[in-house]
C-alpha cells in the first residue's frame, strides 16, 4: 500500500521560476522550512551549512549587483541579457541560498559536510512543495565566481549549494523525462 507521503515523493516536480508569484512563504512558515530543511544526516553534528534569506528588496539589489558584474566579465549587455541578471533572485518572493560552511574536523571529510548541504536544499525542496509552495533548486554562473559568491553574501571560504527559489504556483510543472533506473542499478555480489 502506498502512503500519501511515498505518493507525494512519486510525484513531486519543481516548478518553474518565471511563473513563481507572491504570496511567499510567512516569517512562521519560514521558520518551519528551515527547521525541516536542517534534520538532514550531519556526521559530526557540524552544521556545515547556513541559510541566506533574499526577498524584498534585496532582491533587486543582487540583481543589480550581478547585471554589473556581467557587464565587467562580459563587456557591453544587451538589453535583454541585462534584464535576465537583474531578475535572477527578483522573480519569487523568496529566495534561499543553502550555503556550505566548511569546518575543519580530522575524521569528516569536506566532500561529506558538502553532501549534507546538498541534503538541506532537498529537504527545503520537498518541505517548500509539500507546504504548497512552487519551488525550484538552481546555481547559476554566479555561483563560481568569487565575485558573485561575495555579492551575494558568501564569505570568501564559502560555497554555494544552490539558491531555492520559493512562491505561489498556480501551474502544472512540467515532468521531465527521468531516469531508466534499470541502467542505473547494479547488484554487487560475491564473485565482483
Amino acid at each position: 500500500m502506498t502512503s500519501s507521503t511515498i505518493e507525494f515523493l512519486l510525484n513531486r516536480k519543481s516548478a518553474p521560476i518565471a511563473e513563481l508569484h507572491a504570496p511567499g512563504p510567512s516569517n512562521d512558515e519560514i521558520r518551519t522550512l528551515l527547521t525541516i530543511a536542517a534534520r538532514v544526516p550531519d556526521h559530526g553534528r557540524l552544521a556545515p551549512w547556513r541559510f541566506i534569506l533574499y526577498r524584498g528588496d534585496a532582491r533587486e539589489r543582487v540583481g543589480e549587483k550581478l547585471a554589473e558584474l556581467a557587464e565587467r566579465r562580459e563587456g557591453p549587455l544587451t538589453d535583454a541579457r541585462r534584464e535576465q541578471e537583474r531578475t535572477r533572485f527578483s522573480r519569487a518572493p523568496l529566495v534561499v541560498g543553502v550555503v556550505h560552511v566548511p569546518r575543519d574536523n580530522p575524521k569528516i571529510p569536506q566532500w561529506e559536510m558538502f553532501l549534507s548541504g546538498g541534503a538541506v536544499a532537498m529537504n527545503l525542496l520537498v518541505a517548500a512543495s509539500a507546504m504548497g509552495y512552487g519551488a525550484n533548486w538552481i546555481t547559476n554562473w554566479y555561483s563560481d565566481v568569487e565575485e558573485g559568491r561575495a555579492i551575494l553574501g558568501l564569505k570568501p571560504q564559502e560555497r554555494v549549494i544552490g539558491f531555492v527559489h520559493i512562491g505561489s504556483f498556480d501551474g502544472e510543472a512540467f515532468e521531465r523525462p527521468r531516469p531508466d533506473l534499470d541502467t542505473l542499478i547494479t547488484e554487487f555480489g560475491a564473485d565482483a
